[in-house]
């Protein structure tokens, strides 16, 4: 079985390099032929002899990240890509343009296992995981058919990443390494439905990416109506594991609300909020919910959204109600995916 190369550290490739009897110097030639120029096939390294680019493809694959389709948004030209891996499961990522630059948020599974109810990307459940560098191929793919550079990431597509620990960590260390694309990793954002025991493992990872946590309800009872990852963790237990996060690495943890209408949204729920949130050092994000045809959820009206954003302010709480992207396109999570595996079943 050949070789992922694409998710071999830097020092990894500087050992199986001096293994096929080349000089150390290639090892830093092939590194940035996958990582900062984005080659695609080894014929395109053209600065190795022939000789040496046979024996890679005789012993080692640059996994395949093909896109399928692309959506561009006419309202903000954000891009929806759908792509499609070597074993023919799809993934779908998402380009957004914003002042400050070209944000991407990718994929870190096929399917997901975790079951939030208002999510698209769970409906068919978990395929495998993706390994680091089929996550990576997404950003690198999106770089090259946009011919654009990708300056802040989000792992918040299809997937849940700390569900995907080890891959998910070498890909950040792969994403932020000065040899690869270099992206600072205070520009990374990892978001979880909150498995404790792996939130507490990368507050021990020596990183400065940002940690989002999907909270959607601010008690106990109400998480769990909405989350089953809730039967397993409480939600005291879930905030210790924020707060141990924000003590260790100092970064400000953000907290992801998807708003319900008639679910969430009640002036209880505000108190509720505020409640928790109010001690912590912490950004609030409010996500008026998405409607998936699979799903009955309702969002609230835009007024409703604003103030419940408005009493949150009041109580001290640092608010925002995330920006609509891509809201004529295929704009939430999975829907892209789904749609793809929809046809390919019927």
């Amino acid at each position: 079985m050949k070789k992922d190369i694409c998710s071999l550290s830097y020092e990894e490739m500087k050992k199986e390099v001096e293994q096929l009897g080349e000089k150390s110097f290639r090892a830093g030639q092939i590194y940035e032929w996958l990582h900062v120029k984005l080659a695609e096939h080894f014929d395109e390294m053209t600065n190795l002899s022939k000789p040496l680019r046979e024996r890679l493809k005789e012993e080692y694959e640059i996994p395949e990240v093909k896109m399928l389709e692309r959506q561009i948004s006419k309202i903000d030209g954000t891009n929806k890509f759908l792509f499609r891996l070597g074993d023919g499961n799809v993934v779908e990522s998402v380009l957004m343009k914003y002042k400050h630059g070209n944000s991407v948020c990718i994929s870190s599974q096929a399917g997901c296992r975790m079951g939030c109810a208002f999510c698209a990307s769970t409906i068919g459940g978990l395929k495998r995981n993706l390994a680091p560098s089929e996550m990576l191929g997404q950003i690198y793919r999106i770089q090259k058919i946009t011919g654009e550079r990708v300056s802040n990431v989000v792992i918040m597509g299809t997937g849940e990443p700390l569900d995907n620990y080890d891959n998910f960590i070498r890909f950040v260390r792969m994403l932020t390494d000065k040899h690869g694309l270099n992206i600072s990793q205070r520009n990374v954002t990892v978001s979880t439905c909150g498995i404790v025991p792996r939130i507490l493992d990368l507050a021990e990872e020596d990183l400065q990416i940002t940690l989002a946590l999907s909270l959607h309800g601010a008690t106990q009872e109400k998480r769990r109506k909405l989350m089953p990852i809730a039967n397993k963790y409480d939600l005291s237990q879930v905030l210790e594991a924020c707060d141990a996060y924000f003590q260790k690495t100092g970064r400000r943890v953000t907290f992801e609300y998807s708003l319900v209408h008639g679910v969430n949204d009640t002036k209880e729920d505000e108190q509720e909020l505020a409640a928790i949130l109010k001690p912590r050092n912490c950004h609030l994000n409010l996500i008026p919910v998405n409607p998936v045809k699979e799903r009955d959820f309702v969002r609230p009206s835009r007024k409703n959204a604003l103030n419940f954003k408005n009493n949150l302010e009041k109580s001290g709480i640092n608010v925002t109600i995330r920006r609509e992207m891509g809201s004529d396109i295929d704009g939430a999570c999975g829907q892209l995916r789904r749609h793809y595996v929809q046809e390919c079943d019927s």
